[in-house]
């Protein structure tokens, strides 16, 4: 019994990849279609990535200037309250 066991652990993956190995044309054409899609979409990803990253640009420069702005005003409110 424990040795036919052991045999079909053997053969199971070796029926499995001997599947795999004969593939149609239908199978080839989605894996050729899945492949295609998967391009696509890391293309898509790096574009996303560059516009974020220009977004977070734009972003980190408001950010300084908002800041160099309230400090500005903080001086001017300042020098208001010393007069």
């Amino acid at each position: 019994m424990r040795s036919v066991r052991n045999l079909m652990f053997a053969l199971v993956p070796l029926v499995v990849v001997g599947a795999c190995t004969t593939l149609n044309d239908q199978d080839r054409a989605t894996l050729t279609a899945a492949s295609q899609n998967a391009e696509q979409a890391k293309q898509q990803a790096a574009q996303a990535l560059a516009v974020a990253q220009a977004a977070q640009a734009t972003a980190n420069q408001a950010a300084a200037d908002a800041k160099a702005a309230n400090e500005k005003a903080d001086r001017m409110f300042q020098k208001s309250l010393r007069k």
